[in-house]
């Protein structure tokens, strides 16, 4: 047998369709729907956001689901492999992803989908226990303790000077974020990271000329 005749019945077993039964995609299709979900479940407790976002956790199994089924069409043939690829080359996804965990369920969605269309089962099983205990420490793993925002409303710009001692009493971090003064009256936003907070917002509501303060928590970065 020449070369030619090699590389002849090579290419053409390489486009040669590869049988799959029904039970294959059904079984198949289990399996992501279990993965799937395990995902959903684990998104959900994982987020903290204030506003959860139901319609991405439901994409999350959704996306396996979908995935899987790609994969085992791309593995019964080649050509239509190359098709389905020209086809969703053609797509373009614009909704902008703001969290970087969010991005991180959603590739884990579309690995266990690969995995799992391939028959990887195994490893689709692995990748999620070492996802979620990775998920687990470095969630428990504090990089630093997040600063909150002061909002002070008080009568008039004189009093600025006490609000600033009495946050050097109980901080050993903070900076004006911004300081409107309108009507005589002084709005002032202030990061800080107090270890009394309290006593803080006590000490800073006492100063005559003070009318409100307020403390927050936002998710910006942390300030160590």
């Amino acid at each position: 047998m020449s070369f030619t005749d090699i590389f002849r019945k090579s290419f053409l077993e390489g486009y040669a369709a590869t049988e799959i039964t029904i039970l294959n995609v059904i079984a198949c299709m289990l399996i992501c729907v279990v993965f799937g979900t395990y995902i959903f479940l684990s998104y959900r407790v994982v987020t903290r956001k204030a506003f959860f976002d139901k319609n991405f956790a439901i994409s999350l199994p959704i996306t396996a689901v979908i995935t899987g089924a790609i994969i085992m069409t791309v593995q019964s043939n080649i050509v239509i492999s190359l098709g389905m690829v020209s086809a969703l080359s053609i797509v373009r996804f614009r909704t902008a992803i703001k969290d970087p965990l969010d991005l991180v369920f959603l590739f884990w969605a579309i690995c266990i989908g690969i995995i799992c269309g391939a028959g990887l089962t195994v490893i689709a099983l692995v990748l999620s226990i070492v996802v979620t205990l990775w998920l687990i420490i470095l969630d428990r793993f504090s990089l630093g303790k997040a600063s909150k925002l002061l909002v002070i409303n008080a009568a008039s710009l004189d009093v600025e000077e006490a609000i600033e001692q009495t946050i050097n009493k109980y901080s050993k971090y903070s900076k004006v974020k911004s300081r409107v003064l309108s009507n005589n009256e002084l709005d002032m936003v202030i990061e800080v990271r107090a270890t009394k907070e309290k006593e803080l917002l006590h000490d800073i509501a006492i100063i005559s000329g003070v009318s409100s303060v307020s403390l927050l928590a936002h998710d910006g970065e942390v300030t160590f």
